[in-house]
């Protein structure tokens, strides 16, 4: 087990759009699933990261209501890299982006995060 590698975050215009990438080991595996958490600004426990997309083992994507409609997650198998394609970006996304692995590609722990900042 290796801690997944987040990037791709950055500063953005309320209303303009970011791309994530979250690669880890076999990321890319049959029966591998992916979430992404989000943690706000000023809440510092791991417990308050909020859940706010996954693909699963059969590639069904899931999302919070909070970001339905404007983000997309997706997998490149070959690069054992899933995207979360964020567009129509809200001040209130802000925040520090993690990522995690299930099943086959079960990661140890969080990794570094990546910063997304939006303002208005």
């Amino acid at each position: 087990q290796k801690q997944p590698v987040e990037s791709g975050g950055g500063s953005a215009q309320a209303g303009q759009s970011l791309r994530l990438s979250c690669t880890g080991p076999s990321f890319g595996a049959a029966g591998c699933g992916v979430l992404w958490y989000r943690q706000a600004a000023g809440r510092q426990r791991e417990e308050q990261r909020e859940w706010i997309s996954s693909i699963n083992t059969l590639d069904v994507a899931s999302y919070a209501n909070s970001v339905r409609g404007r983000f997309t997650i997706s997998r490149d198998k070959a690069k054992d890299t899933v995207y979360l394609q964020m567009d129509s970006l809200l001040p209130n996304d802000t925040g520090m982006y993690y990522c995690q692995g299930l099943g086959s590609c079960l990661t140890s722990g969080w990794g570094q995060g990546t910063q997304v900042t939006v303002s208005s």
